[in-house]
């Protein structure tokens, strides 16, 4: 897996390459932006919303669960830590991610159970609810 590369204009808008993809990031226009394209914690939704969905697919292709589809609804809020009743950080904010998942075809209520416990274990949910070390590295232009 290559580097994504992020360029940077003179306003919130980025330009994003991913491998042979290009996307670009936005920020809205009542937060400064001109909205020309999904803010990067949308992306951090996306990212984990399509994790989801292929980590059940795969399950469901390897165990030949009839699995036609899945709906991810992945929403995101920011809050103080205080104010979580069940979160063991007391200081400083919290983001919390809301997965909502719809399955599509006929399943058995084991077979649900089944691809449900498997969305909680994809990679990038694991990565979010473990320790994330960043590098920053300042370039010479």
């Amino acid at each position: 897996m290559g580097p994504v590369v992020v360029h940077g204009t003179r306003s919130f808008r980025s330009e994003i390459e991913a491998g042979k993809h290009r996307l670009i990031a936005d920020e809205p226009a009542d937060a400064g932006g001109a909205d020309g394209g999904p803010t990067p914690y949308d992306y951090l939704s996306a990212a984990l919303g399509a994790c989801t969905s292929m980590t059940m697919r795969f399950l469901a292709n390897r165990d030949g669960i009839p699995l036609e589809g899945s709906d991810i609804e992945v929403t995101n809020d920011r809050m103080y830590a205080k104010d979580c009743a069940d979160c063991t950080s007391g200081s400083g904010y919290i983001h919390r991610f809301t997965v909502r998942i719809r399955l599509r075809g006929t399943l058995t209520p084991e077979q649900r159970e089944s691809l449900f416990s498997a969305a909680k274990r994809c990679p990038v949910a694991k990565t979010l609810t473990h320790e994330i070390k960043i590098d920053e590295i300042l370039m010479e232009s």
